[in-house]
């Protein structure tokens, strides 16, 4: 695609609005609606097989190399693809279920894009395991929704942080610019489905539902929590996978800016890249919430030095 084209996608990926008038409520038409044309109509056409990734010279690619997280991001985006595909296999409305198999799609999409990364930079990735269907769609489905929305928050402030510091030059940085904003798309689609789904789901339904909310945070607190500690301990399977990092995106600073990174720092990066990347999308629309929340919280015990504020 010529440059134009290429700039009113990644344009129409960022903005839009719904042309309904009045507040958008979960479970009505229009909220349905709204969700679903928002994610079919800010779809960014690119293709993973014409992208050149720019070259870098040794210093930047060993630091790109270094980073502890290639076969994990991989593998992650071949699990959500699958999850995706399998969940909105069982969902009767037919926008929805497109919308969610679209999102599917595009983690696969993603996991082609990292697959050509690794492969333009020489990173050496572990052989892949088998992707299986889960059981539990719905199970499933949370546990990948929810754990995006924790490591997309982070992400963006992660990726800031890395072009302001350099970490990455400035033509990687555009190059993988429309993936991370994809990710924003993704998370907002399902924080929107969440308030759908709640909506229209039967009252009998709704309180095995919540507590099934409240056991994926549970488990992908636990998860997270025994990753570190495996990581620190250096004993189990993972560690000798080059210490893959699931939870790099929280813990990363450090890793991707020479300057130190107070937590109040980083989480003030976070939230205002967070909200900068939402806030071209039509404001009645649902947003993720968890996470900005807790930032917010964590900033009244880790205030914002002025030093690093402008990093």
């Amino acid at each position: 695609m010529d440059t134009a084209t290429v700039a009113a996608a990644d344009h129409a990926a960022r903005y839009w609005k719904s042309e309904e008038q009045g507040p958008l409520k979960p479970g009505s038409p229009a909220h349905k609606d709204a969700i679903c044309r928002m994610f079919r109509e800010t779809f960014n056409p690119y293709k993973p097989s014409v992208i050149a990734w720019p070259t870098l010279d040794d210093s930047a690619r060993d630091k790109i190399i270094s980073l502890p997280i290639w076969d994990i991001a991989v593998q992650t985006e071949g699990k959500a693809r699958l999850r995706m595909a399998a969940y909105a296999r069982t969902i009767s409305d037919p926008d929805m279920r497109e919308a969610i198999a679209l999102n599917g799609w595009e983690e696969n999409r993603h996991k082609e894009v990292l697959s050509r990364l690794v492969e333009a930079y020489g990173i050496p990735l572990e052989p892949e395991p088998v992707y299986r269907e889960p059981r539990d769609t719905e199970w499933a489905y949370l546990v990948t929704g929810f754990s995006e929305c924790i490591d997309s928050f982070f992400a963006f402030g992660l990726f800031e942080l890395a072009k302001r510091s350099g970490f990455f030059p400035a033509e990687l940085v555009d190059t993988f610019e429309p993936v991370i904003q994809e990710e924003g798309r993704h998370i907002l689609l399902f924080a929107n489905w969440l308030a759908w789904h709640r909506a229209t789901m039967p009252r009998w339904r709704r309180p095995w539902f919540e507590m099934r909310v409240v056991a994926v945070w549970m488990f992908l607190g636990w998860e997270r929590i025994s990753i570190a500690r495996s990581i620190d301990g250096g004993k189990t399977a993972a560690t000798k996978i080059k210490q893959q990092d699931n939870n790099f995106t929280v813990t990363g600073s450090k890793s991707v800016s020479a300057e130190d990174v107070s937590p109040g720092d980083f989480m003030a990066i976070c939230l205002e890249e967070n909200d900068r990347r939402f806030a071209g999308y039509d404001h009645r629309l649902r947003r993720p919430t968890t996470m900005p929340r807790l930032a917010r919280l964590a900033l009244r015990f880790f205030p914002k030095s002025k030093s690093n504020a402008a990093l």
